[in-house]
């Protein structure tokens, strides 16, 4: 797997963050309820290397994204109607609506997570351009407050509803660890993985942008049951009084199916904690199981996965994976494989040929591993 490489002439009074992408092992589209997820930041990333600016302005190329981005520092910018820049002008207009003091600076951006394949690209970007531009100006602020900002950030730009666990998993993960993050009360607490255990994801080479997917439709459709039952937080409801409350208010059939996907992927977000913490060592044989129904209500109930998804999570099953199941938003994407590190490669080797015959596509494998959160570094 390639890495692209920073391209930046060398300045001593230059600096560098990096903020890793992340996979999510269990817990997704739970999120924008207020409920549990289970994420782990890997070992792909968007590094900013920058340079404090004379004059007022904010300069950020990116041969990775193509073009350049200058907004002024003294100022709110507008937000762009398209490109990368919706992010880096949001993220400025937020932190300066914070308290922020922003300062000038001259940068680039380099990023080597897939873009649409569900391992938080945007976000990874928004964190590290908030810690440049906090770094620049010298401004402390806790790291679950930046998350709140680099999500707002991401709303603001491309007008999506997205949830907390993206900018939270790249800015408070732990190398080894997983993220137990309640998206309610922001309550978060880092779970051990298990050894020996590689992640492996397979992009699929279907793109999805979430402003042009159903993204949008599922949380509406989950408030719609929601507020059917009087309540804004599914994680504090078994499958079974989600049921009964739901048929007692009448809820129409999609809302409960959602409502249905929501309230379990809660449970086995729960449950897989239980497997990964075992008195007797990770329960593997269990999160096999919980991966393999999480990707059936994503595909069933909250109908965000797709043939090409569903294909790869049963290949990697035929193949031998410990676990499988779709990632991310859905209607494109990826799917991540637990796999023993000794098998990686062979699991690689298995799937990605099987895929490309059934489908005509490539799928792009990365074999990852857990990173600490965002982070400083020195420029290379």
């Amino acid at each position: 797997m390639s890495r692209d490489h920073n391209t930046m002439s060398p300045d001593p009074s230059s600096r560098a963050v990096i903020a890793p992408a992340r996979v999510n092992l269990i817990g997704e589209h739970t999120d924008y309820s207020g409920g549990l997820v289970l994420p782990v930041a890997v070992d792909l990333g968007t590094t900013v290397t920058w340079a404090p600016s004379a004059d007022a302005t904010i300069c950020l190329r990116s041969v990775t994204f193509g073009d350049s981005v200058e907004l002024p520092a003294n100022a709110a910018p507008l937000i762009p109607p398209e490109g990368w820049g919706r992010y880096v002008a949001a993220v400025v207009r937020l932190l300066g609506e914070h308290g922020a003091p922003i300062t000038g600076l001259d940068g680039e951006i380099v990023s080597t997570v897939p873009i649409g394949a569900g391992m938080s690209s945007s976000a990874a970007l928004t964190v590290s351009v908030g810690l440049a531009l906090t770094g620049a100006a010298s401004y402390e602020l806790p790291r679950i407050e930046l998350a709140r900002i680099a999500q707002v950030a991401e709303r603001l730009a491309v007008g999506v509803p997205v949830g907390l666990i993206d900018p939270a998993s790249s800015l408070l993960g732990r190398r080894g660890h997983a993220l137990l993050l309640d998206c309610g009360t922001e309550e978060h607490r880092h779970v051990p993985l298990p050894p020996g255990i590689a992640l492996v994801v397979f992009d699929s080479g279907v793109r999805h942008a979430l402003e042009a997917s159903g993204y949008g439709d599922r949380r509406l459709e989950l408030e719609r049951a929601l507020s059917a039952i009087g309540t804004d937080r599914p994680s504090s409801l078994t499958a079974a009084e989600a049921e009964a409350k739901a048929a007692a208010a009448g809820v129409d059939e999609v809302a409960r199916r959602r409502l249905r996907h929501v309230v379990s992927e809660n449970e086995r977000v729960r449950e897989a904690v239980a497997a990964l913490e075992g008195p007797g060592g990770a329960d593997l044989p269990a999160l096999g199981r919980l991966f393999r129904e999480s990707h059936e209500s994503l595909r069933d109930d909250l109908e965000v996965s797709i043939p090409e998804l569903d294909l790869l999570v049963d290949l990697a099953y035929d193949h031998g994976a410990i676990a499988a199941r779709m990632i991310g938003g859905g209607f494109g994407g990826s799917v991540l494989a637990l796999a023993r590190e000794e098998e990686a490669e062979r699991l690689v080797d298995a799937v990605t040929p099987g895929y490309a015959d059934r489908t005509g596509r490539k799928a792009t494998p990365y074999v990852c591993a857990s990173v600490d959160g965002a982070h400083e570094h020195a420029p290379e």
